[in-house]
């Protein structure tokens, strides 16, 4: 198990204990805990609704693919630290890592 937070809009942030040995990727893990992220694509990187930036924590992250780079690209609001959640594979090197969700600041 590891330990993520995820900041809401106005800087408060909850606690997640995440698994690593089940394979699932952050967005699933997102939803798993309710939160409310669409997943139109099914967690194939082309809607960002699980759009998130990282606040913390994110040199243990892989590199960016083509695919999650294009689709950031059309958003008007990412930034340098924005990531899709659905691409990021939940493992040992995100312990303590911090995120905010960004699609739902749209919502």
């Amino acid at each position: 198990m590891i330990n993520i937070q995820v900041e809401d809009n106005s800087g408060d942030r909850q606690d997640l204990e995440v698994p690593v040995d089940m394979g699932l990727n952050l967005m699933e893990m997102l939803k798993a805990y309710e939160y409310d992220i669409q997943a139109t694509c099914g967690g194939m990187g082309l809607c960002a609704t699980c759009h998130i930036a990282v606040l913390e924590g994110g040199e243990g992250l892989p590199e960016l693919n083509d695919n999650e780079l294009a689709t950031l690209d059309t958003l008007p609001d990412a930034e340098m630290n924005s990531r899709l959640a659905c691409q990021l594979r939940c493992n040992d090197q995100m312990d303590g890592l911090v995120i905010r969700l960004k699609a739902l600041q749209e919502a």
